[in-house]
């Protein structure tokens, strides 16, 4: 026999609409006692933390993770594409690299940041970075566990990245095995200073490949190249015109928008947190 579902009664819509208005007056009155308008919170979401450190680091950047949030975690094999005299902000060598994407709360985000940059360490040059990505989607049952883990938190309006306040993209070239490192020269020629090649396979894509008009093959090699903004369009070209669908590297290449970061130069980072607090303020002038 079916279990019927036993859930509360829900309350009147007339006592929802009032629940509503009330709401809205406490708003404005506390408005007008403070003299600036009451800080807006936007429901948790769920966003994706990347994270490129040493092999030997990935276990313990997961056990930071655990003990400042709650974090659903992937880890695959990378490596280093930097040439070992260059100590770029990316903190790449020549070495094996723990890629992991970590799915987290926003709420929690500057404060998981903040964690991973002073116990892992990543003020030093060759330890790594990590960086948050917005998502657009996520399945259900996966958001509201996160999101439980952060209860009774909610986001600052005024603290979401925009388009206008990030200032690095993640730029991602999947080329065909043998062509990650001749992709990452013609990078480097227009100022990407190192990236991490993850090894790949395509899947059954004749479909879109009759659609595309251009055959790729199955072993893949994806080269993740995190840039400032600025030097993004750089980049890309140079990489479509090296390693494009049109080369025999059967190349395709997008970017991805990158919220907070840690482990880049304090310069930058810096720099990125001092636009951010210029947004809030001018957000906050107008509306007062």
């Amino acid at each position: 026999m079916a279990e019927k579902s036993t859930g509360g009664a829900k309350p009147p819509r007339k006592e929802n609409e009032l629940l509503a208005a009330l709401r809205a007056a406490g708003t404005a009155v506390g408005e007008k006692l403070t003299g600036k308008p009451a800080q807006s919170k936007l429901p948790n979401r769920i966003k994706l933390l990347i994270s490129i450190v040493n092999e030997r680091d990935g276990r313990r950047l997961k056990e930071v993770l655990d003990d400042c949030s709650v974090a659903l975690t992937f880890s695959f094999a990378g490596m280093g594409t930097a040439h070992s005299q260059i100590l770029d902000y990316l903190g790449i060598g020549e070495t094996e690299k723990a890629v992991l994407f970590s799915l987290i709360p926003e709420s929690d985000e500057c404060a998981i940041l903040r964690e991973i940059r002073n116990k892992m360490a990543l003020y030093l040059v060759g330890r790594g970075i990590s960086f948050t990505v917005p998502l657009t989607g996520i399945s259900e049952i996966a958001a509201n566990g996160i999101a439980n883990a952060a209860t009774n938190k909610g986001v600052d309006k005024n603290k979401i990245m925009t388009n206008e306040t990030r200032k690095f993209d993640l730029i991602v070239a999947a080329v065909a095995a043998g062509f990650a490192e001749e992709a990452m020269q013609a990078a480097r020629t227009v100022g990407a200073a190192g990236g991490t090649i993850v090894h790949a396979r395509t899947m059954n894509n004749a479909k879109a490949e009759q659609f595309i008009g251009v055959s790729l093959t199955q072993e893949q090699e994806i080269l993740l190249i995190l840039t400032k903004r600025d030097g993004k369009l750089a980049i890309m070209q140079a990489l479509s015109e090296k390693v494009g669908l049109k080369t025999p590297a059967g190349g395709m290449i997008f970017s991805l928008p990158v919220d907070r970061t840690a482990g880049i130069s304090a310069a930058d980072e810096a720099e990125q947190d001092e636009t951010k607090n210029e947004a809030a303020k001018e957000t906050t002038q107008k509306t007062e």
